[in-house]
């Protein structure tokens, strides 16, 4: 990274001056502001703007194309997933899922969706063993994106992986089954309106004003189920200990309002600006089915780094100085190098010992 560029004057990011080796701990991150509304107004434009430097020097454009990559691998198992499960139901089901997608993708990424499900709905034996391979084949797939985005937190929040891979890989799996549960909630959400969920409240006795009030109401809930899901992810997969889980963290919210804006105007330009046919020719739905994918992992890994700012700026605003990195405590060193231990430790490369620990007991980034 370029830390020159970044390393900014503390009394312009709202700092208190550091005053010796206890003032530049890092400490454990409940100790700065517990809220965001605790941060004032020079503390908000240095995250800000450390955010989109940070967006550049960690190459998150990047690091959003590999975890499209993963994304793919991961998105048609699961959907194989979902249309053996949605194939109990019927296609009316299925039907509405394929409405709901309609809405939420720009017109070719869509078409890319509606025909592998149908292609999957079509094919014979869509239940039982079919559905069982297919979780397998989506668990296996998605765990690679988790794993992914593990590597790329980490170097968004500029501290070295600690953990054996006798703890990563259990918490990719479950972190992964967790997050297919939750996706397969918000399939639930979005295919559960129309003649479904007219034939359930007549089934649970309530009126037709109260399947109107779901219509409606399904939608924030959809919003707050995906918000969890990206906030899940920023809170289990960095090397960062942190304040505990939160259900809405400031960073989720910024991808989620990112995300919606950005495909919003990436559809509207596709649809009257964009020469993907020309270009692409029959190829053109997938090429803009991928762009999409790769905007919305930029969302995702943009209210990352929004968090991971705002967490630099708690600490120091406890007067951690703010080109010291790492500026979280790490949740295990364990596999960490001697280098790297001796970074953290504050000692110097050249292996000098406490008079060199005098800078603060962090390592300098390098």
């Amino acid at each position: 990274m370029d830390k020159t560029e970044r390393g900014t004057r503390q009394d312009a990011d709202g700092a208190v001056p550091s005053r010796g080796p206890a003032a530049a701990a890092p400490g454990p991150e409940q100790d700065g502001p517990d809220r965001p509304t605790d941060l004032g107004k020079r503390s908000w434009k240095a995250v800000l703007r450390r955010t989109f430097a940070e967006f550049r020097d960690d190459e998150l454009a990047d690091r959003a194309a590999a975890l499209t990559y993963y994304g793919v691998l991961a998105l048609f198992p699961a959907l194989l997933v979902l249309v053996s499960l949605l194939g109990v139901t019927g296609k009316a089901a299925t039907q509405g899922l394929l409405d709901s997608v309609a809405k939420l993708t720009p017109g070719a990424a869509r078409d890319v969706i509606a025909r592998a499900v149908e292609q999957l709905q079509a094919s014979s034996g869509t239940g039982g063993v079919l559905a069982v391979v297919g979780l397998l084949l989506a668990l296996w797939s998605a765990s690679g994106y988790v794993a992914a985005f593990i590597r790329s937190a980490n170097a968004v929040y500029d501290v070295p992986e600690g953990r054996s891979i006798w703890k990563l890989t259990p918490l990719r799996v479950v972190l992964t089954l967790v997050l297919m549960l939750l996706a397969g909630a918000s399939a639930v959400i979005v295919v559960f309106t129309g003649g479904l969920a007219r034939e359930a409240g007549a089934a649970l006795g309530v009126g037709g004003a109260a399947v109107t009030v779901w219509s409606i109401a399904k939608w924030p809930v959809l919003l707050l189920l995906v918000t969890a899901m990206i906030a899940l992810l920023y809170w289990a997969a960095p090397n960062a200990k942190s304040r505990g889980f939160l259900w809405v963290t400031p960073g989720s919210v910024v991808a989620l309002l990112i995300w919606m804006a950005a495909s919003a105007g990436f559809a509207v330009y596709v649809a009257n600006f964009g020469s993907y046919n020309k270009t692409y020719g029959t190829l053109a739905g997938v090429i803009i089915f991928l762009v999409w994918l790769w905007i919305t992992n930029l969302a995702i890994l943009l209210g990352l780094e929004f968090d991971a700012e705002m967490a630099r700026q708690r600490a120091i605003l406890r007067g951690h100085p703010a080109d010291k990195e790492p500026y979280v405590e790490p949740r295990d060193t364990g596999e960490w190098s001697d280098a790297e231990r001796a970074e953290w430790d504050g000692v110097p490369a050249d292996g000098t010992t406490a008079a060199g620990r005098a800078g603060g007991g962090h390592r300098q980034p390098g």
